[in-house]
């Protein structure tokens, strides 16, 4: 099933996407993600320090802010001002935990990686386009640390990207839009990893349940799409391997 948008989806059924790398200059790592209607600014800064639970001496640290600019959505949403609502905390931990799991945290130290991601346009799934281009972001910004030879080994050890899956009037649908993640009857938003394991997961069956059955099918429908997402970020960065600059440490 596709959306109603007219935006042609892929065989596996994801919309259009989009990386447009080094949108803010002034960041190691940044990239604009559009996904069909959706676009989610990511950006990654390089902070000195790490919080008091961590050795400076020996690990670095990653975490993540979430938000949504008041013209992302119709009507207007209020600006969050000192404090974040509860979504939007939901949405910047589940980042911060899928990006932490792509990270060897001891292979850099004494730094922390703030990824924000701030919505420009929300059309569904925002949550998982910001964890897909938080990670390309992340790329970058371990490139810069990289070339400013502050790294002890290449810290990237998976590829993550994830994506939306539902029921829609009684038929699996993958990666949905706003028009149907309205009419849903199940959702799920799904991360993997590069081997297509998972890494997170958070459903909600909106009305009535979901059998087994039909959760294993999203969950298969979620691998093709994420598989193919992550040849796209792949084919964003210029990259075969995620681990390419591994070989450099060894």
């Amino acid at each position: 099933m596709n959306d109603d948008s007219g935006k042609k989806r892929s065989e596996a059924g994801v919309r259009p996407y989009v990386f447009r790398r080094g949108f803010i200059g002034s960041a190691p790592g940044s990239v604009l993600v559009e996904c069909g209607g959706t676009r989610v600014l990511c950006s990654v800064s390089v902070v000195e320090g790490v919080p008091g639970f961590l050795d400076p001496a020996t690990q670095g640290w990653l975490t993540a802010e979430y938000s949504m600019l008041p013209a992302s959505t119709s009507p207007r949403k209020a600006r969050e001002r000192g404090k974040s609502d509860s979504r939007s905390l939901e949405i910047q931990r589940l980042v911060g935990r899928s990006l932490r799991a792509a990270l060897d945290l001891t292979a850099f130290s004494g730094v922390t990686l703030y990824v924000d991601c701030d919505v420009l346009e929300a059309d569904g799934g925002t949550r998982t386009a910001a964890i897909t281009g938080g990670w390309v972001a992340l790329y970058d910004a371990l490139l810069w640390l990289h070339n400013e030879e502050r790294l002890y080994r290449w810290p990237m050890v998976h590829q993550v990207a994830a994506v939306s899956v539902g029921v829609v009037e009684g038929k699996p649908v993958v990666d949905l839009d706003f028009a149907l993640d309205s009419r849903a009857d199940f959702d799920l938003n799904v991360v993997m990893d590069e081997s297509l394991s998972l890494v997170e997961i958070q459903g909600t069956a909106e009305k009535g349940s979901v059998s087994v059955e039909r959760l294993n099918e999203l969950l298969v429908l979620a691998s093709g799409a994420i598989e193919e997402i992550m040849r796209l970020q792949r084919e964003a960065l210029g990259i075969e391997r995620f681990d390419e600059l591994a070989a450099e440490y060894d």
